[in-house]
């Protein structure tokens, strides 16, 4: 009786040593982890706007549009108050043929500074 009794004990040790080890799981990150979700919030912050409104201008200035299109929107993200990237955006979108987009922009831009200098010639740009 023994002899069963051990034989069956070394027998089931051997099997479960046999069988593989389960597949460790991956975890997933927490919730408040936005650098993996790709989801960016925005606050007021005005250095990181004139930052973004800089870079604006320098990829503006090599006419690269799509670059200096995509800081402008940055701009006005991080200050909606920034007539500059309104208007620098508006003059992209113009350049890269978004026409609505450019109006919405000019838009906003008459809208923070209705008594610029040039508002007559961005309400012009805008009818056509």
């Amino acid at each position: 009786m023994a002899r069963v009794f051990w034989l069956t004990l070394f027998a089931s040790a051997w099997l479960w040593a046999q069988a593989p080890a389960p597949a460790p799981q991956e975890q997933e990150p927490p919730e408040e982890d936005t650098a993996l979700t790709g989801v960016k919030e925005y606050a007021f912050n005005p250095l990181q706007a004139e930052k973004e409104l800089k870079i604006g201008n320098f990829y503006a200035k090599k006419s690269s549009w799509k670059a200096a299109t995509m800081r402008f929107r940055e701009a006005v993200r991080w200050n909606p108050g920034l007539a500059e990237a309104w208007l620098r955006l508006g003059e992209c979108l113009e350049r890269s043929k978004d026409k609505k987009g450019a109006r919405e922009a000019f838009a906003k831009y008459l809208e923070i500074e209705p008594e610029a200098k040039n508002a007559a010639e961005i309400k012009k740009r805008m009818g056509s």
